[in-house]
Parts: structure tokens; sequence; C-alpha cells
């Protein structure tokens, strides 16, 4: 351990004794950091400066005429791009702007056609043709450049397409406005057509057998017309017997009116004889009853008797002949009738019981000849008959005064009223029969022509019934699908806001978990990297791993001791690219002190694998630090993402040290997790270990053949 420490002290010693050493070793503690310097201050923020990038713009766009307007898009992005500041925009002619791109003045030249216009404003035809742009890049000029300009392209092509949806989308919008609105002012009437299809629907089968039953029913009705028309003639026949017979039974009615009238008295008159006949008789009989009667003259008094019954019974006679010919002008429904029956009926019974006194007279004689004594017995019952027959005939005569002779007036009155009536319903049928027949004919043409069209609607009601079907499963797949109102919610808009809306439709609310300031900021950990083995490379280049001064020492001890010199240095070298990164360049980061942790543990390694394979190997080691760095530079990913890269620097990225000390110095810029920072310090840690103890353990054994190379070279005269 001495002798290392002897190696060490050694070095510094001389190296603080000797100032051209001091010049040289404080260029090689400066150079490592101007070159991270440099390069991550030129990388600082390059698309800031895009505004700077010449771009020629052409318009020969001629304008068009859409639907009667002028439309002239080409002088409107003109006028847009001239407030734009994104680009250095550059206004010319054609041929100026070919002559300046070829030139190199100008980096792109983008020329809008004399048919923008018109070719934009086919989107109202039914045949809409994509408008274009030429884009012209010169990329000799630069290889970045034609990448920026691009973007330029890009920005007109997306602002014409964001002032043309917009302005599209704003017509349309509006216009979907007003339908919304119209739906909303028409949303009863769709909601009652609807409800109206529903119920034809349901309505379909009914509707069929109603229309088959009206053409039976029409059919029908033809054939009752036809024999209705037939019957005409008989009903004109037998309105006018109607009328004759009216006519005849209004004049019999009026003569058995005028025979009542005139035999009204005498009925009075007969009446009141028969009463005072029963009454003479009962008289007479109770006379007899009183008298002493003498058997002899028994044939007197059945000759009194009989004759005055003769009399009553020729007078109710008259009367029964009276009320019958006043029963025969009566329908027997009528109660009238029935009441002159039952006064037929009683003057029957009055004639039976005048009949029975009358042969009980006529037997008086026979009686008093037998027997004396039963005379008196038969006087009591014929007595006792007369007292009936006269109670009868009073009531009878009471009955026609009050009842049979006032209603038999009073029917045939109403008979003859209506009579009248039916003479009149007659006369008006009559005087209708014409009106009737025109009415019958020309119901007879309706109806044919009715029955041809129902006929016609029948033959149509499939299809009619199929499209109704149809149209119905349609709506209630709609209203299944969406519902009307949402629909005229979704129609309703703001055209404006819809307009602002397409005109940039989606907004990117950027969060950003890592934040890095800028582009900058992002390349320092790989410039850093890079400039810490640079800086292990300039070392190696210029300072000796052997020792010269002292030829005692092992090879092992002249390996650690030389190695102690590189790693103070090479710290040192970190230590001023880290802070200056911090420092000098102001390169925002989140973790500044661990970024210089990293950086000095980056340098540890860096300086271990490069000065054991240039102090193992020789020039031949110096070669491969050279060919590592570049593989590095390459494959590490630090410029663009590993899977980006070629497929053998995808194979080779984690076999490299750069891809971990890279990652190492982000994770300390942007915000360390530290399960990937602990991942990368072990990786490195294995590089590192592994060259120490190549160092270590194959240092002699190697260095006796690469000696002998290096001597056999430098006979050569071209190697050192």
């Amino acid at each position: 351990m001495r002798n290392i420490w002897n190696i060490f002290s050694t070095d510094v010693r001389k190296t603080g004794t000797n100032w051209i050493a001091l010049i040289i070793l404080g260029g090689l503690l400066i150079l490592p950091s101007l070159y991270a310097w440099l390069n991550i201050k030129a990388a600082w923020d390059p698309y800031s400066q895009v505004d700077e990038v010449p771009v020629g713009i052409v318009n020969e766009d001629i304008g068009a005429e859409v639907r009667g307007e002028k439309i002239h898009i080409g002088d409107e992005l003109i006028s847009t791009l001239k407030e734009d500041n994104s680009m250095n925009w550059q206004f010319d002619d054609r041929e100026g702007a070919m002559k300046h791109i070829e030139n190199g003045d100008y980096y792109a030249v983008i020329i809008i056609p004399e048919d923008f216009s018109k070719k934009l404003g086919t989107v109202t035809t039914g045949n809409p043709e994509k408008a274009n742009v030429e884009y012209y890049v010169n990329e000799k000029v630069n290889a970045i450049t034609p990448q920026m300009t691009n973007r330029g392209a890009s920005t007109i092509v997306e602002n014409v397409s964001s002032q043309f949806v917009s302005t599209v989308n704003g017509v349309i919008f509006d216009l979907f406005n007003q339908i919304g609105v119209q739906l909303e002012n028409d949303l009863p009437d769709i909601e009652r057509f609807e409800e109206y299809l529903f119920n034809v629907e349901a309505s379909l089968p009914e509707i069929e057998e109603l229309l088959s039953s009206t053409l039976a029913d029409a059919e029908n009705a033809a054939n009752l017309i036809n024999e209705a028309q037939g019957l005409i003639p008989r009903v004109e026949v037998t309105t006018n017997d109607g009328l004759t017979t009216i006519d005849d039974t209004i004049s019999f009615l009026h003569d058995a009116e005028d025979r009542l009238n005139e035999m009204a008295p005498q009925i009075q008159q007969d009446l009141e004889t028969i009463q005072e006949v029963t009454q003479s008789t009962n008289d007479f009989l109770q006379d007899v009853q009183d008298s002493t009667i003498d058997i002899g003259n028994g044939n007197d008094i059945a000759q009194q008797v009989d004759t005055q019954i003769e009399d009553g019974l020729e007078r109710l006679t008259t009367i029964e002949d009276a009320l019958t010919q006043v029963q025969e002008q009566l329908d027997p429904e009528q109660p009238e009738y029935e009441q002159i029956q039952h006064s037929l009926d009683q003057i029957v019974s009055l004639r039976e019981t005048l009949e029975t006194v009358q042969a009980d007279a006529k037997e008086i004689n026979t009686v008093m000849q037998n027997a004396q004594d039963e005379v008196s017995t038969l006087l009591d019952d014929l007595k006792e008959r007369a007292q009936t027959v006269n109670e009868q005939v009073d009531a009878f005569v009471v009955e026609y005064n009050d009842t049979i002779e006032p209603t038999v007036r009073q029917t045939v009155d109403e008979a003859l009223g209506t009579l009248q009536q039916a003479r009149g319903i007659l006369v008006d049928i009559q005087t209708t029969i014409p009106e009737v027949e025109s009415i019958l004919a020309s119901t007879d043409g309706n109806l044919q022509e009715g029955t041809d069209t129902i006929n016609t609607v029948l033959g149509e009601f499939p299809y009619v019934s199929t499209k109704v079907n149809e149209l119905a499963d349609r709506i209630r797949e709609i209203q299944d699908e969406a519902d009307l109102q949402e629909i005229i919610e979704l129609l309703q808009n703001d055209p404006e806001a819809e307009q602002s809306f397409f005109q940039e439709p989606v907004t990117v609310d950027e969060t950003e978990i890592f934040p890095i300031a800028n582009y900058g900021a992002g390349m320092t950990p790989f410039y850093t990297v890079l400039a810490i083995w640079v800086g292990g490379l300039l070392l190696i280049s210029l300072l000796s791993t052997e020792v010269h001064h002292v030829s005692n020492f092992t090879l092992r001890q002249e390996y650690f001791g030389k190695l102690m010199t590189f790693l103070v240095i090479g710290i040192i070298q970190t230590i001023i690219i880290t802070f200056g990164d911090i420092f000098i360049l102001g390169v925002e980061m989140a973790h500044p002190l661990w970024f210089i942790v990293f950086g000095l543990f980056i340098s540890f390694m860096f300086i271990t694998i490069i000065y054991t394979l240039v102090s193992v190997f020789g020039d031949v080691g110096k070669a491969m630090v050279i060919v590592f760095l570049v593989l590095q530079i390459a494959g590490s990913g630090g410029t663009y993402p590993a899977m980006l890269l070629p497929e053998f620097f995808q194979a080779i990225n984690p076999f490299l040290p750069f891809t971990y000390a890279i990652d190492l110095l982000r994770e300390a810029v942007g915000g360390i997790i530290w399960s990937k920072a602990i991942k990368d310090m072990l990786v490195l840690a294995l590089f590192g270990f592994i060259f120490f103890a190549l160092g270590a353990f194959f240092k002699q054994p190697i260095n006796k053949h690469t000696r002998k190379l290096a001597k056999k070279s430098r006979e050569s005269g071209l190697f050192h």
C-alpha cells in the first residue's frame, strides 16, 4: 500500500513543481467541461428559433364562387400567415421562390395552387375533391431544417383545415340547431302521428274486416234497392187503395155518427120504455100477489105480462143492433170495443131474463089450472125475477147514459181523428214516392261506384298493411335506438360554440410527470456523460499509465498507484463539468446535489474502465476506448430512444456503461425513482468491478505480451 501511495504522491509532487505539467493538466481539467457546456448550450432550445428559418410562400389561388358567393381561401391564408410568427415567412412568386430555395436562401417553399379555393368549394357538391399545396424543401442545406420546415407546411395545412372545418361545421350546426328547434315545435304532432300510426297498425285487421263487411253490405244494399225499386209501383197502388179505404171508412164513420145521433133519442126513449115495462110488470105482479087471484083469470095475467115483455124485447133488439153496428167500426184491441161487448152481453143477459119471465108468465095459466097453491109460489118467483129484471134495466140505463153512449161517441171521434192522420200520412207517402224513386236510383249508382272503390281498396289493402307495419316497426326501432327528445337536445346547440369546438376539437391538457425545462436540460445527461468519458480519453492520450521514475514497483502496485492519479484528475474534471452545468449554464434540474454525486460515481467507474483498458492493453487499449466511445454514442439511447435504433445497437444497448450512466443522471435532472437509480448504480458498479479485477489480476500476464507488441510497433517508426 505504501508503494501505491508513493506512486500517487510522486505524481502529485512532480506535477506541482512543473509549470508545463500544470498547464497541460489545467487543459485536461477544463477541456471536457467545455465539450459538455458548448454542446448543451447549442442544443439549449433550438425549436424556439424556428421563426428564424426562412420559408417561401407563393399564392397562386384565383378564388372561386360557391353558391353565388365569392371565396378566396388563398388570400385568407396569406392574411393569417402574415400574423403568424411561427416561421420566417417570405411571400414571393413562383419563379423567385424556386430560385431562392435552389440557392439555399429559403429552406423550403410552399405554393398554394390556383384551384385551391375551387377544390375546397366542391364540398357542397356530390363529388368533393381534396385541395393540395405544393411543398418544396432543400434537404442539402441542413439535415434538421427539413424537419422544421415540415412543421411550417403542417401549420398551413392545419390552419386551412381548421378554418375550413370550423366554417363548414358552423353552417352545419346552425342548420342542425334550426332543425332541432323545428323538431321540438313539431314534437307533439310527431308523437300524435306515432300514436295514430300504432293505432292504425292495431286496427288493420278490424279495418280489413270492416271493408269486407261493408262490401257485402253494399252488395246486399244494392239488391235491396233493386227490390225496393220493384216494389215502388206496388207501394203506389197500395197507397192509393189505402187512401180509398180510409176515405170510405171516414165516410162510413160519419154515417154511423149521424145514425147514432138519430138513434140516440130513440134508444133513450126505448130504454125508458123498457124501464117502464119492467116497472109495470113488477107493479102488476105486486098487485096480483097482494090480491086474491082468480085462477080462471090466469090466462089474462099471462097475456098482459107476455105483451109487455114482448114490447121490451123488441126495444132491446133495437138497442142491440145499434151497439153492434158501432162495435163493427172499432178495433177489437181498443178498450171501447170491450165496453160495448160488455153492454151487448148485458143486453143478451137481460133478453134471456125477459124471455124467462115471459116463459114463466105463460106457465101461469097452466100452473093456475093445476094448483092454486103453487100460484102463490110461482108469483113470488116471478116477482123476484121481475124485480131482478127491473134492477138490471135500471143499471143498464144508468150505464148506457154514463158510459156506453159517451164511449161510443168518443171512440167514433178518435177513429175519425186517427183515420184523418193516416190519410195525411198516406198523402205524404204518395207525394214522397217520386222523390224516393229518384233517391233509390241515385243511391243505386253511388252504391255501384262505392262497391268498385271498396274492391279497389281491398285489392291494395295487403300492400298498405305491409307498409304500415314496416313503418311502425321502423319507428319502434328508432325509439329503441334513440330517444327523439335526446336527438332534439343533440341538434339544438350554440353554432358559434360548435364552430369554435371543431376549429380546435381537442386541447391537450399536458401534465408533466418529470418536467424538463428545455431541450438543453434534456440533453445535459448525455453530454455530461460523454464529457466525462472524453475527459478520461484525454487523460490516457496525454498521461502515462506506467511509472518511469522508479522501477522497483510491481505491475499491480503500478496499476493501483497510477489509478489513483487518474481517479483524482477524473473527479476534478467531473466536479468542474457538473458544477458548470448547474451554475454556469443554469440547467434546471430536480436534484442538483444528487446530479453531482451521481456524476462523481460515474467518473469513478469510467476512469476505472478507461485506465484499465490502456494499462492492461497499452495502445490497443486506447483504440478499444475510442471504439467503445463510438459504440456508446450511437447505441446508448442518449439522443434517440433505443427502440428507434438499428437492431445491432438495440442488441448492444444493455451492455454499454453509457446506457446506465445517462439514465442515472436523468433521474437527478427530472426526478429520482430510487429503484431505477439503484439499479443503474449497481450495473455501473458491476462494470467497474469487472475492469478493476481485470487490472488487478490480469495486468501482469497480459502486459508481457502487449509490451512486446508495443516495442515491435515502435521499431516501425510510425508509433510512439
